[in-house]
């Protein structure tokens, strides 16, 4: 089986095993509370903090045989900057001022997925990042419309304010999700895919983790 293929399989695995969920469902159900979407705000915006200083500690550590991930990563970094004040934006509607935000400590599974992202790129391989980017982006790209369209319907709140992030994300994260296969189909390195594998699918456990640990 080639590794795009394998990619591919685990991918949709994970899909279905995120799908099932009960929060998947309610979220997408357009169940989902004020406060449990002020949760998931509040957690999402230290994912995407860290998303740019993630990849560039990945790229500081890719040598030249792995010279087409480290310029994928300059590319990315350049549209993904900033994209946190989006999050700020989307919960000031909701009366969560920044402060309240960037002092506070995320939950346990954010944590460890921020933590296992810095330790794999900086102390395993830098090619783990790009499992990283696969997981965050396949779920922000196939997810991230959907959800705001049924949560906002559920609060009775019109788009796109307080849903500026998850609405801007779907078709950005399909056109990111399209190079990154496109990259991806450039490694050939089986350490490097090894690893990446396995980044991929840490990263979907523990954000099957962030959904349940929302309340």
């Amino acid at each position: 089986m080639s590794f795009f293929i394998q990619l591919l399989e685990t991918t949709d695995a994970e899909r279905v095993e995120l799908e099932g969920l009960q929060k998947i469902q309610d979220m997408l159900g357009g169940k989902m509370t004020r406060e449990e979407y002020i949760a998931f705000l509040l957690d999402l915006y230290h994912v995407v903090w860290h998303f740019v200083p993630i990849m560039g500690a990945a790229a500081s550590r890719c040598p030249d045989a792995f010279r087409q991930v480290r310029y994928h990563l300059y590319h990315e970094i350049e549209e993904e900057k900033g994209h946190e004040l989006m999050v700020l934006e989307d919960l000031k509607v909701f009366g969560i001022e920044a402060e309240a935000v960037t002092t506070r400590v995320p939950s346990y599974p954010v944590q460890a997925m921020l933590a296992y992202n810095y330790y794999t790129c900086e102390r395993v391989h830098p090619c783990a990042v790009v499992g990283m980017l696969y997981a965050l982006e396949f779920i922000s790209s196939v997810y991230s419309g959907q959800l705001a369209a049924a949560i906002s319907l559920g609060l009775k709140m019109p788009l796109p304010q307080g849903f500026t992030f998850l609405d801007s994300h779907s078709a950005m994260d399909l056109n990111h999700l399209a190079e990154l296969r496109e990259l991806l189909q450039t490694i050939d390195d089986p350490a490097a895919q090894e690893i990446i594998m396995n980044a991929i699918q840490v990263n979907f456990y523990l954000f099957k983790q962030f959904m349940l640990f929302l309340t």
